[in-house]
Order: structure tokens, then C-alpha cells, then sequence
């Protein structure tokens, strides 16, 4: 209780402050600002020249796709490393946990090149695919560990009653797997949602900028002041779509993996 108090105090503080005038913001806390609270800096975030809820459909558009195409390449990727055994599978995985390594900041020049010579900079499908391409090797890693769990014996009575590799995938092993895709979903989306510095490089129409990067240009404000009450309440509303997709997909983190076989 109390730790989560901790963890949580932050958020309730980030959002009471966003509701303070832009100048009370950096001022030490006193009762007299709770007089004056209002929704000014989401009016002026959202009907003012800013438009801020164009980046977050940006956003949007990309984390999740970025997600449901990771998610879905891991599945089937996770399938054929945890489930069959063909030759050169250990080195071709070892080879997958190796771009884990890799942190695409190394690598910027390069990608900016392959995706300016396939016409995909300043490109949200550009940008989908770049998030989606460094998150698959972690999807991979958690879904090979996922099926590698589950009793053979399962798939084996499947294939017995007549169903086929794919429908055996989708009837019977996807659901016991829903934790593993649930942990790839989450955490690609996360990635994608926060993610600034690709965004930053390979989009340079501001009318495509993620939410990150549209923030930067919010919080300052005449002769470069920054305008920290516009900076907090973006950073709410930035919260929300995580908050409400951890909520959703939060049981299947307390839920056993083989509950599914054990329960039928």
C-alpha cells in the first residue's frame, strides 16, 4: 500500500499541477492556488494554434500498429523457434538475441538512408515499421520462452483430433500464450509511444509529429520561455492512453500461463 503511494504520488501531483495557472506551476505549492484552478492549459493545448490532439492520433496510429505487428510476427516467430526443431534454428535465434544489443541509436545514419531510399522518412508507415523492426527480437524472445512452457501433450491431442499447424496456433495455443502477447503488446507500444529520437530524425513534416516530439515544440513559449503548465498538461494527457492499456491488459500478468489447459 504504502509503496504504491509512492509510485502513484507523482502522477496525482503531475495532474493537479496541470489544472495550476502556467505561473504557479513552478511556485512553491500554497493554498491559495486552489482557487484558481482550471482547465486553461488543456483549452489552449487543444484549441489553440498547437492542435495537440493531432500528435496524439499520430501517435496513436503508430504505436499501435507497431504493436499488432509486432505482436503478430512474434506469435508466429515464437511458434516455430519454441515448437519445431529445424536445422540452423539455435544460431538463427541466438542471431535474433543478438540485435537485443544493438541499441538503434548506433545505427540512425544507416536506417535514415535505407528508409530515405525506399521513400519512408517523414513517413508514419516509415516510422511504424522502424518500431516494429527493433521491438521483434524481444516479442520473439517472450514468445519462444511462452510456447516453450506449454506441454507438448496439448498439441499433440490437437493434431490427433485433425486440426492444422495454424488452427492448432490460433484454437488451442493462443489462448494459453495471451500473457506472452500481452507483455510484447504493452512493451512495444511503450517504446513506440515515448519513443523521440527516431521520430525526431525521420519525420520532418510537423503536421506527422508523434506526440514527443510536438511537445518539445509546445513547451516554449514567447522569446523562449517555456510555458511549464502546457509541458504538464501534454504529459497528462500522455499518461492516459498508457494507463488505460496497462488497466486493460493487467490481468494477464496475475493470471497463471497454464491456467487456460488447467481450467479448459
Amino acid at each position: 500500500m504504502v509503496l504504491g503511494l509512492i509510485f502513484l504520488l507523482p502522477l496525482l501531483w503531475a495532474v493537479f499541477e496541470s489544472f495550476e495557472p502556467a505561473g504557479a506551476v513552478t511556485s512553491p505549492p500554497r493554498l491559495s492556488v486552489l482557487g484558481h484552478l482550471g482547465i486553461s492549459n488543456y483549452v489552449q493545448l487543444i484549441n489553440g494554434n498547437v492542435h495537440i490532439l493531432d500528435y496524439v492520433l499520430n501517435s496513436l496510429w503508430v504505436s499501435i500498429g507497431a504493436a499488432l505487428l509486432t505482436s503478430g510476427l512474434s506469435l508466429l516467430a515464437g511458434y516455430g523457434f519454441g515448437r519445431f526443431r529445424f536445422r540452423g534454428s539455435g544460431t538463427l535465434f541466438s542471431l535474433t538475441l543478438l540485435a537485443l544489443m544493438v541499441p538503434f541509436q548506433a545505427v540512425l545514419t544507416p536506417l535514415f538512408l535505407e528508409l530515405h531510399a525506399m521513400n519512408l522518412t517523414n513517413s508514419r508507415v516509415g516510422l511504424l515499421l522502424f518500431y516494429a523492426t527493433f521491438n521483434l527480437p524481444f516479442g520473439v524472445f517472450v514468445m519462444r520462452n511462452t510456447f516453450s512452457q506449454i506441454p507438448g501433450e496439448i498439441e499433440d491431442s490437437a493434431l490427433i483430433d485433425g486440426a492444422s499447424v495454424l488452427g492448432t496456433l490460433w484454437r488451442v495455443m493462443r489462448p494459453l500464450v495471451l500473457p506472452g502477447v500481452a507483455t510484447t503488446l504493452l512493451y512495444t507500444f511503450l517504446f513506440s509511444w515515448t519513443e523521440f529520437l527516431g521520430a525526431l530524425t525521420f519525420l520532418t513534416t510537423q503536421s506527422r509529429y508523434t506526440l514527443p516530439v510536438a511537445l518539445l515544440n509546445v513547451e516554449t513559449g514567447t522569446y523562449g520561455a517555456v510555458n511549464y503548465g502546457h509541458l504538464v498538461a501534454g504529459a497528462v494527457i500522455s499518461m492516459i492512453p498508457v494507463v488505460i492499456l496497462y488497466v486493460a491488459l493487467q490481468r494477464y500478468y496475475v493470471q497463471g500461463l497454464m491456467s487456460g489447459a488447467v481450467k479448459g
